[in-house]
């Protein structure tokens, strides 16, 4: 997770708006839904309903590391950004670490300063989401 600690002090040390632009470099590069999970997102399954824009999370194992896929349309770069970076960050780390992912995320970005209350708190229940299926998947190892 060192290298989370480093990309969270580089993101924060960016000005209002380069953070706003690293937002949407990441939603650019948002990963495509596997094939797989689109019945599931289409049924409905596995909505982040704190979230106002319409975002799918699913957080499992690949080989024991943490694997994380989401769905955001593509009118919401800031959703999309965010949850771009976590993934970027996330994937192929240990459950252990990622059941540890610091809630204060947002806040180490700098992001609570630049986006509303609305979104943040959408945001927020995306951590708690990751940090709670990684927990998870932790304990059934």
């Amino acid at each position: 997770m060192d290298q989370l600690e480093k990309s969270l002090s580089r993101f924060s040390a960016l000005s209002r708006e380069m953070r706003l632009q690293m937002l949407l470099n990441y939603s650019k590069k948002f990963p495509e839904l596997p094939a797989e999970l689109e019945t599931a997102r289409d049924q409905g399954m596995n909505r982040v309903e704190e979230c106002q824009t319409p975002l799918f999370l699913w957080t499992g194992l690949d080989q024991g590391k943490v694997s994380i896929h989401a769905w955001a349309p593509p009118e919401a770069p800031t959703v999309r950004g965010f949850v771009g970076f976590l993934i970027e960050q996330l994937n192929g780390s240990d459950p252990a670490d990622v059941a540890d992912l610091p809630m204060d995320t947002l806040e180490r970005m700098g992001l609570s300063e630049v986006l509303g209350v609305m979104r943040t708190n959408g945001l927020s229940h995306v951590l708690i989401r990751i940090r709670t299926e990684a927990a998870r998947l932790r304990d059934q190892a």
